[in-house]
């Protein structure tokens, strides 16, 4: 069909997240060495344009909400000359090792609770 598969919209928005995360200053990975995952609980898709193969894609991740075991991302899945491909939202609970939900890590919820601000 020629456009990109709709699952990989999900994949955009991870890799969003991950590098706003890292720019506010504490990298995913060195959360999870503190013992806790980010798990999505809730994902919406909103499209408006199918991206078509080797067509640029930009995403613009912001953080919308913070709660002391959930964060919400918001997200904008553009064309690299702006034209608006679709709109999303994931929302995602903290938890523990043993797999049950937990406190966000205080230095991250206040990195994520700035990140509302700005």
């Amino acid at each position: 069909m020629g456009v990109v598969y709709h699952a990989n919209y999900l994949v955009w928005c991870e890799v969003g997240r991950t590098d706003l995360i890292r720019t506010l200053g504490t990298p995913y990975a060195e959360v999870e060495r503190s013992g806790v995952s980010l798990a999505v609980a809730d994902a919406r898709l909103r499209f408006k344009r199918g991206a078509r193969y080797d067509e640029v894609v930009r995403v613009v991740t912001s953080v919308t909400e913070v709660r002391s075991r959930t964060v919400t991302f918001g997200y904008e899945i553009l064309l690299e000359d702006g034209t608006p491909l679709a709109t999303a939202s994931t929302v995602l609970v903290a938890v523990g090792r043993d797999g049950r939900s937990t406190m966000l890590p205080p230095e991250l919820r206040q990195a994520l609770e700035q990140a509302i601000e700005n």
